[in-house]
């Protein structure tokens, strides 16, 4: 079993940065794939970004170019750099991992544990 929790989420304003950070504990995870989601009101929850056991990454459209998913094993967590934020990247954002995501990143049903959360507000 793997406990996700997620941190450095907060208010900006548009065309700022944030970094977001999923901190790992229980199992080891290193094998698994990690990916970000994020939900805003009345939206279904959408893929952001992910990463590999390998470190190979695949990107939502939305966040090409401005987003940058990363991780560090040794220190169990995956980091979101959030750049030039617009106020449509407002949402709650997910961490997740499991063992058996890749190829299908975007696949919200792959990944097998889920972290509770961290809000992200842009404001205009």
């Amino acid at each position: 079993q793997v406990q996700l929790v997620e941190s450095g989420g907060g208010l900006v304003q548009a065309g700022g940065s944030l970094r977001l950070s999923c901190a790992a504990s229980g199992r080891i995870f290193n094998s698994d794939a990690m990916g970000w989601f994020r939900q805003a009101p009345g939206k279904e929850r959408e893929f952001v970004a992910a990463i590999s056991r390998s470190r190979s990454t695949a990107d939502a459209d939305s966040g090409k170019g401005r987003f940058n998913i990363s991780r560090d094993n040794a220190k169990n967590t995956v980091t979101l750099q959030m750049n030039s934020l617009k106020p449509e990247d407002t949402a709650v954002y997910y961490c997740a991992g499991g063992s058996w995501v890749a190829p299908a990143f975007q696949e919200r049903s792959r990944y097998d544990y889920w972290g509770q959360g961290t809000q992200v507000t842009v404001s205009s």
